[in-house]
């Protein structure tokens, strides 16, 4: 099989998520000769990282020639602004891949012509930890190549899923873009309940943290199902199934949870709109 990895690529927004994939792109064994970066205030760190690695920083125009990838990692709302410069990188057989939340298949290809393939992801947070799941939807002028090339530099930071309908976009943001701070905020809500139980906030902090953190590796390295888990650390009549019986009320935790992602939804439905 040959190297998904392209020989060319531009990086459109080099902050967090958009650096993550960068370095992402170089553990997996990218060319940095063959990345560019557009970025106007580019932090010191990849400044320095640009220099290391031999990558071209904020290439005057003209200066190089369109890319056989293209990523947009920049803010959506400068998507308008950043168009026709972004054409520049763009000629018949470049792929397009946007991380833009909001931004829609529609959106890109009007305000992007020169693009025929196009890709809208939605990567979260803990990629910038190598552990992060992104979903993406291609649209239809997207061929197996560059499904695979894309694939390629979406699973440099963590798991991918591929969409059949780029609808689902909002849910996927819903459930695992926003989802990473539902996790920190059970964190908390476990660290005070340790505190109301008696224990010394940092302890309680301490141990809800390690706590998240090993059942969430234990999540990684099994096969098993959530609940197989969820059942095999729960002895009848215990301690566990004391709690459970509570977070899994008619009042517990799932109905919680549904309305939560059920209000990132319209959220997102809003802000596509």
């Amino acid at each position: 099989m040959s190297n998904p990895l392209p020989q060319t690529l531009v990086l459109i927004g080099a902050g967090k998520m958009g650096g993550a994939m960068l370095e992402g792109w170089l553990r997996i064994g990218m060319n940095p000769a063959g990345i560019s970066l557009i970025d106007p205030k580019p932090s010191d760190e990849m400044v320095a990282l640009a220099t290391e690695k031999g990558m071209v920083l904020n290439p005057t125009p003209g200066a190089i020639a369109p890319a056989e990838v293209v990523v947009l990692a920049t803010k959506p709302q400068m998507l308008d602004t950043a168009a026709p410069a972004v054409q520049a990188f763009i000629h018949p057989k470049t792929l397009l891949i946007s991380i833009l939340a909001g931004k829609t298949l529609g959106d890109l290809a009007a305000r992007l012509p020169n693009a025929t393939a196009l890709i809208r992801a939605m990567p979260n947070l803990p990629a910038s930890v190598q552990r992060g799941v992104t979903a993406a939807a291609p649209g239809p002028g997207v061929s197996a190549a560059q499904r695979a090339t894309a694939d390629a530099l979406l699973g440099s930071i963590g798991k991918v899923e591929w969409l059949d309908n780029e609808n689902l976009i909002d849910a996927v943001t819903a459930v695992s873009g926003s989802g990473p701070a539902y996790v920190f905020h059970l964190v908390e809500c476990l660290a005070a309940a340790g505190a109301a139980a008696g224990l010394p906030h940092e302890i309680a902090e301490r141990l809800a943290r390690a706590t998240i953190e090993g059942a969430g590796e234990m999540l990684f390295q099994s096969s098993l199902s959530p609940a197989t888990l969820r059942q095999n650390v729960t002895s009848p009549g215990g301690t566990t199934a004391a709690a459970l019986e509570v977070l899994m009320a008619d009042d517990g935790l799932k109905p919680l949870m549904g309305r939560a992602v059920a209000a990132a939804k319209r959220r997102a439905e809003e802000l596509s709109g």
